[in-house]
């Protein structure tokens, strides 16, 4: 996958202008402002690709934009995005469902911690706080998702992180699932991604 010469793919490296545009005045979640998908961009590029769930995932999680427990350590995380069609419009109400490690790498198989799930605006867009997630032997760092549209099929998936070294030696890695705007802003990381699901 990673090898494909996808506009996503130009896009990263430079060699493909963005045609994605600001929206006057709109703004995220989190006061951000919102990017307007555009046809261009939604017709050339292709579905977020699917990724083995692994043996941590937990059914049921709670409803929360933060999976943050109470005193846990981290550089705290917020993700934001949204979830398109391939068609580049908004999905509305579409489940994304997360969980990780903490930072110290470790899952909590015993309850929710560092999980949880939303639904997306009407405009398709989520906000996720959380924290950094750390390493575990044979993995780089990385956070899990499910995103389902109403009705539709479910996609399972990872997201990643720029800069890891880890990056280079994990079999699942993917460029096409690597977050966007990784940024450090006052003592926390800021990132965004886009779901494309093929509904």
């Amino acid at each position: 996958m990673d090898g494909k010469l996808t506009r996503r793919r130009l896009l990263e490296l430079g060699l493909v202008a963005p045609s994605v545009a600001a929206v006057a005045g709109h703004t995220d979640l989190f006061g951000t402002p919102a990017l307007a998908a555009t046809p261009a961009i939604a017709d050339a590029d292709e579905p977020t690709p699917a990724l083995t769930e692994g043996p941590y995932f937990t059914p049921q999680s709670p409803k929360r934009r933060s999976i943050v427990p109470a005193g846990a350590a981290g550089t705290r995380l917020t993700l934001t995005g949204r979830v398109l069609r391939t068609n580049g419009r908004p999905v509305a109400n579409a489940l994304v469902d997360f969980w990780q490690a903490d930072a110290r790498g470790a899952y909590d198989n015993s309850g929710y911690r560092f999980r949880g799930h939303q639904f997306t605006d009407g405009q398709g867009r989520y906000a996720l706080q959380s924290v950094v997630p750390g390493l575990y032997p044979g993995r780089t760092k990385h956070i899990h998702v499910k995103v389902q549209a109403p009705r539709k099929p479910l996609l399972t998936t990872q997201l990643f992180f720029p800069g890891v070294a880890g990056n280079r030696s994990d079999s699942i890695f993917t460029t096409d699932c690597l977050v966007r705007g990784w940024r450090l802003v006052e003592g926390r990381r800021h990132a965004r991604f886009d779901f494309v699901l093929a509904v």
